[in-house]
């Protein structure tokens, strides 16, 4: 708590100190933590701001994925042979075989809040838990809440908020919430663990993306920056409402329209941003990407939060994780490294497909579901393991 420093002189008695002594260890006392749990009050909802009760955001709060990399070489390999998917492979979800025409699908996913509102926050968190399984190809079954509150720092109100707001998303996504864990923490926490399931011969990953393919976005990129914007005050209500609803939106939709394609690798963005997924993905299929730049999909403004410095910690260690594999072209200013970098929260599906169906594919996207898909890149038969961002 700091130093105290006490200063002597020729006329100091030895009741002086004794006086300064008291008035010193009440003034500790004072600030020290009360023991025991403490009630809290209920305030309304709307006087909470969430995300000054953290000192990072959403996904962009993932430990460094290089620091992972390291800890996760040392374990031990896996033997059982119903393992379709293993934490080997730096995919979304483990994939396990049960029976000939069935695997079950399982991820877990929490983080800290992105927003401020505990429902949009609790929608938010489940919308990203889901889309892992979706990006596996599988469909969902139900989901297990995972929660960190701080109960003596914040109203009960905003977990209950908190919690429906993941329940209304699961319904939204035909799924029921069957149970969960809560702690208490020091920064609210959300998250949950998804259930799914897929027939074998249907599961995808991120490692067969082949030359020749095409890679298609279904969601602009952007919300790490505009979180950190938020948090600090600097995002005006529009963008920041922009940003709130990308990360809302469940990829259901997009997973759906996959199912009529011939989709050879695929991810969802999160937290490793753009650039850090796609890396994952040529590694796994040991191929060569391509990236366009001035066609990947930015949220309106955040071009602009960017100029401003309003880059979380994660997107800039997500630029550093990336540097060996990454070739950027001439022209590339730094922001646009950063916005390709940027540590996503409940971001789109990154597809990879033939070329053949990649425009019909965009085109059903949006005539039979209502979303846009952006044919940002494509996988190119040049040997080597590299992105390159033209």
């Amino acid at each position: 708590m700091g130093t105290i420093r006490f200063s002597t002189g020729k006329f100091l008695t030895t009741e002086d100190v004794k006086k300064a002594t008291r008035i010193i260890v009440d003034a500790v006392k004072k600030l020290q933590p009360k023991t025991g749990h403490q009630a809290t009050e209920v305030i309304e909802t709307k006087e909470i701001k969430l995300t000054q009760f953290t000192h990072g955001l959403g996904c962009a709060c993932k430990i460094r994925p290089q620091y992972l990399e390291k800890v996760l070489k040392d374990l031990p390999p896996i033997f059982d042979k119903n393992v379709l998917i293993g934490a080997n492979g730096a995919d979304d979800a483990a994939v396990y075989l049960i029976n000939p025409e069935t695997a079950l699908v399982q991820s877990v996913d929490f983080f800290t809040p992105v927003v401020d509102d505990p429902y949009y926050f609790g929608a938010i968190a489940a919308a990203n838990a889901i889309s892992d399984i979706y990006a596996m190809g599988a469909k969902p079954l139900f989901a297990l809440n995972i929660v960190g509150f701080p109960d003596n720092r914040l109203p009960m109100q905003v977990l209950k908020d908190i919690l429906r707001g993941a329940s209304d998303k699961a319904t939204e996504a035909g799924i029921s919430i069957l149970g969960g864990h809560t702690v208490e923490d020091t920064e609210p926490k959300f998250g949950m663990v998804i259930t799914g399931v897929v027939h074998p011969d249907k599961v995808l990953s991120n490692a067969g993306a082949k030359p020749g393919d095409v890679l298609v976005l279904t969601k602009p990129i952007g919300t790490g920056i505009i979180s950190t914007a938020v948090k600090s005050g600097l995002a005006d209500e529009q963008t920041a409402r922009a940003a709130r609803d990308v990360m809302a939106t469940l990829n259901a939709s997009a997973a759906k329209a996959m199912e009529s394609f011939k989709v050879n690798a695929c991810t969802d963005v999160t937290g490793f941003g753009l650039t850090g997924h796609l890396k994952e993905m040529v590694e796994a299929s040991g191929v060569k990407a391509e990236i366009f730049a001035d066609q990947v999909p930015l949220i309106e403004g955040v071009r602009e939060l960017a100029i401003a410095g309003a880059i979380p910690g994660g997107t800039k260690n997500n630029l550093d994780f990336v540097k060996d594999i990454v070739r950027w072209g001439n022209g590339i200013p730094d922001i646009m490294k950063f916005l390709l970098c940027d540590a996503q929260t409940s971001g789109g599906l990154l597809v990879s497909l033939p070329e053949k169906e990649a425009d019909k594919f965009v085109d059903t996207l949006r005539e039979e579901y209502k979303i846009e898909g952006f044919v940002i890149g494509g996988i190119q038969a040049d040997e080597g393991v590299e992105i390159v961002v033209v």
